[in-house]
């Protein structure tokens, strides 16, 4: 008997060649439907090396299991590309509306079967449904059941949004630069249901990796109030640099519902020139005063929701602690505080060789600093010595980049083991007519 597979819980297994190398990790399952039968498998959606997603035709594929995927060693590294008629499993089709042929009611596809046949071959053998909650009590859900293919179909009004509950489900574990890429990849009108599903915290951590013109179609599909709330769950500057990009009307409508104290911080990066430090920084780095210890430093720098370049170095002022502050003293590096005991004052490790930059200091000066001196980020400072904010490496990285940087060169080659090592094999022809992988 063969073995039936949930593809929701395939989201995330590791794909290996025939001698255990590991070369990528799954992402979907594609089907296409058919006229009389259900649904047949015609490969899936590798994520390899590079943060690249692939198509591996299901005739590459020699083993398939919850816990890992072997191929024949044959992988195709042209990007994906969806054609005509193909379904993404985990994309599209979790979340969607079906009806009991027999007319008992509907249901909605929470995961789907995918099974092997006798001849190899793979297709959708049963969905798992959830019927509507029954009853005016607000707890529980509604029942869940078992139906072949054949026994439901597809039931999705015209303009009705499909649920994205089990997408985000399934794509939980995604760090938010691969759930952007992920949702980059879906349709448009899939990707604003999606967006919209998300919590605002994790919406935020989405936009904040994406293209300026998709955060601006995902901000447009939000009500006001909702995209308030999720700018202020955002990095301040990442917030001015997407403000920026909307009208002015709804700008500062959006500025006036944030949190105040959020919106002032957007407020001044806007007043900044966006090729200057001030435009560059971020408001919210780390700042203790003189009087602190290397243990206390530490404790700060752990934060799990902390980017590694704000961890890097601690910024020591006098008070008030928050920016602008008062005057600037000097910067600790995390490094330095390591090699000393907890009770040390941090005022006595100060990096004497770094000076700040100005908030009108140039993004290309910025760059030489950091590029000379081997720092990922560097203190600016106002006219008064105050604290304002820090530049940091990724946020000049974003600055030199090209806009479409998150799109990788169809033709930029992806590092794998070679054919001596008996490894996987690469091939990078051009798809066309059948795929062939």
């Amino acid at each position: 008997m063969s073995t039936r597979i949930f593809v929701a819980r395939l989201a995330g297994t590791s794909v290996f060649d025939p001698v255990g190398d590991r070369v990528g990790k799954v992402r979907d399952v594609l089907v296409v439907y058919r006229k009389d039968d259900p649904p047949s498998v015609v490969g899936l959606i590798v994520e390899i090396p590079g943060k690249r997603r692939v198509f591996l035709s299901i005739g590459r594929v020699t083993s398939i299991s919850t816990g890992q995927i072997i191929t024949n060693g044959l992988i195709n590294v042209r990007r994906f590309e969806q054609r005509g008629g193909e379904v993404r499993v985990i994309a599209e089709l979790l979340g969607r509306k079906v009806v009991f042929a027999d007319g008992t009611g509907e249901a909605t596809i929470e995961d789907v079967a995918i099974q092997e046949s006798a001849t190899g071959e793979w297709a959708v053998s049963q969905l798992f449904v959830r019927r509507p909650k029954s009853g005016a009590s607000p707890f529980g859900k509604g029942q869940t059941t078992f139906v072949a293919w054949n026994e439901v179909r597809e039931k999705q009004a015209r303009g009705e949004a499909q649920s994205a509950e089990q997408l985000i489900a399934a794509y939980s574990e995604l760090k938010p630069a691969d759930l952007a890429n992920t949702l980059l990849d879906l349709p448009q009108q899939r990707m604003l249901e999606v967006a919209e599903e998300l919590p605002d915290d994790r919406l935020a951590d989405v936009l904040e990796e994406m293209p300026e013109s998709e955060q601006v179609q995902i901000l447009a599909k939000l009500d006001d109030d909702r995209a308030a709330d999720v700018l202020d769950q955002m990095q301040p500057d990442d917030a001015a640099d997407l403000i920026a990009q909307l009208s002015d009307e709804r700008g500062e409508h959006l500025l006036e519902l944030m949190e105040p104290e959020e919106a002032d911080d957007v407020r001044m990066l806007l007043s900044y020139a966006p090729d200057t430090a001030g435009g560059l920084m971020t408001t919210e780095p780390i700042i203790v005063s003189a009087d602190a210890t290397v243990a206390e430093g530490l404790a700060l720098i752990r934060r799990h929701e902390l980017a590694p370049a704000l961890g890097a170095a601690v910024c020591v002022t006098l008070p008030p602690y928050e920016a602008p502050t008062g005057r600037f003293l000097g910067i600790v590096h995390f490094q330095r505080m390591l090699r000393y005991p907890p009770h040390v004052r941090l005022g006595t490790l100060l990096d004497p060789s770094l000076e700040p930059v100005t908030a009108d200091t140039s993004a290309a000066e910025v760059s030489r600093i950091l590029a000379s001196y081997n720092l990922v980020s560097v203190p600016v400072v106002d006219e008064k010595h105050r604290l304002v904010g820090v530049v940091t490496i990724d946020d000049v990285l974003d600055y030199l980049l090209p806009d479409d940087w998150r799109s990788q060169d169809e033709d930029e080659p992806v590092k794998a083991p070679s054919d001596e090592t008996g490894s996987i094999r690469i091939v990078n022809g051009r798809r066309g007519g059948h795929r062939t992988s």
